[in-house]
């Protein structure tokens, strides 16, 4: 069941090799007004809210980036491969035009500090971040780019990272560990029931 959420299918494939599709317009709102600068499409900035709620994890659990127009991600991209040069570009960053933020379904998130690197946000593997990575697919979010898939996704492991795909998408993809690419592929070949 492919649901269209507000002009943005909430498993719309984003990446090097399937750029971001012209006129899709994500109904954007803040995702905390602790940082409005944060936007995320509607229905995945409340059930992200939801989720950190359900995990307690208000106030320690930050949104970092979410949505990005592709001027932004250029920047982005611009800035990183001049500090940090092309191999750590290429690992942590996607190209304008191929990145998952410019759909307003994806969320970098970071532990509370101080200082929060932007890039590559600390979300730790313990405490709330745990709590929260537990919880994400009964909200309808994936980690995005686990451990040991790089060479499906083509990003380096992103714990920071995460994609909302809808619901029951993300609790399937969870329980079945498959990345947005793969469960999209079984789909396509109808192994997949929702």
């Amino acid at each position: 069941v492919r649901v269209q959420v507000k002009g943005v299918d909430p498993l719309l494939l984003v990446n090097a090799a399937h750029p971001m599709p012209e006129g899709v317009e994500p109904d954007l709102t803040t995702v905390d007004e602790r940082w409005p600068q944060v936007l995320l499409e509607r229905e995945a900035a409340r059930l992200l809210a939801a989720c950190i709620r359900v995990v307690g994890g208000e106030g320690q659990i930050v949104p970092v980036s979410g949505w990005r127009s592709r001027e932004e991600q250029q920047r982005i991209w611009d800035d990183t491969l001049a500090k940090e040069g092309e191999a750590f570009t290429r690992q942590y960053v996607a190209r304008p035009g191929c990145s998952e933020h410019q759909t307003g379904l994806a969320i970098d998130l970071g532990l509370a500090a101080p200082h929060i690197d932007f890039i590559r946000p600390n979300f730790p593997d313990t405490g709330v971040c745990r709590a929260f990575k537990e919880q994400a697919g009964k909200f309808g979010f994936i980690l995005r780019y686990p451990a040991g898939k790089e060479h499906i996704t083509g990003i380096a492991h992103e714990p920071w990272h995460f994609r909302y795909v809808g619901t029951p998408h993300g609790a399937i993809m969870t329980k079945l560990g498959l990345t947005l690419e793969e469960y999209l592929e079984l789909l396509e070949q109808g192994g997949v029931r929702v």
